[in-house]
């Protein structure tokens, strides 16, 4: 499953020039990018997804996996759609960008409360920035994190931004990986 899932992230989701043309949230440019959307939503990218990270969190005893809207959303969803066909039911949940603006206000969407253990995910971690703001707003509402999981790790100071504040952060796949991979096919 990892090995297809590679596949479509070069297929789909990955784009490389020889000039560093794409801008990060970060404000820095790369010559590479990962718009991991294409394949999150995609059903087989999902279908992937949702069994890899299934995989890894099966057994932690959490109510929830969720993280910062709008690359985390997809994941949670595809993990927890696994999760119940599976017999062994997740909650999704949603970290907003901003608090909602009417209403309860809240920074946190789902079926989750204080007290529950859950899973952080990203699809795509650079700088770790926000994965620790979903990590910070989970925090902050009384959830309990077991783990941290990124699909794509850049490598470059994320794993070490997280870690540094004392989760262990899991990546489906690295940067070296889908690098190596891309190379050998000559695309």
């Amino acid at each position: 499953m990892k090995n297809r899932l590679i596949e479509l992230i070069i297929e789909k989701a990955f784009t490389y020039s020889e000039e560093p043309v794409f801008k990060l949230v970060s404000g820095r440019m790369s010559n590479y990018y990962f718009n991991c959307k294409a394949v999150t939503l995609y059903p087989e990218g999902m279908y992937l997804i949702g069994n890899l990270i299934f995989d890894l969190i099966n057994g932690l005893n959490i109510k929830g996996i969720g993280g910062l809207t709008l690359g985390a959303d997809p994941i949670a969803y595809a993990v927890a759609y696994t999760s119940y066909l599976k017999g062994k039911p997740v909650e999704a949940f949603i970290v907003r960008k901003t608090p909602k603006s009417h209403g309860t206000m809240q920074w946190i969407e789902g079926n989750i409360k204080k007290g529950d253990k859950v899973v952080i995910v990203d699809d795509v971690i650079t700088t770790g920035k926000s994965t620790i703001e979903a990590i910070t707003r989970s925090k902050e509402a009384g959830l309990e994190i077991v783990k941290v999981i990124a699909l794509i790790d850049r490598q470059e100071g994320g794993r070490e931004a997280v870690e540094a504040l004392g989760y262990k952060l899991i990546s489906i796949i690295t940067r070296d990986e889908v690098m190596e991979r891309y190379g050998h096919k000559n695309i």
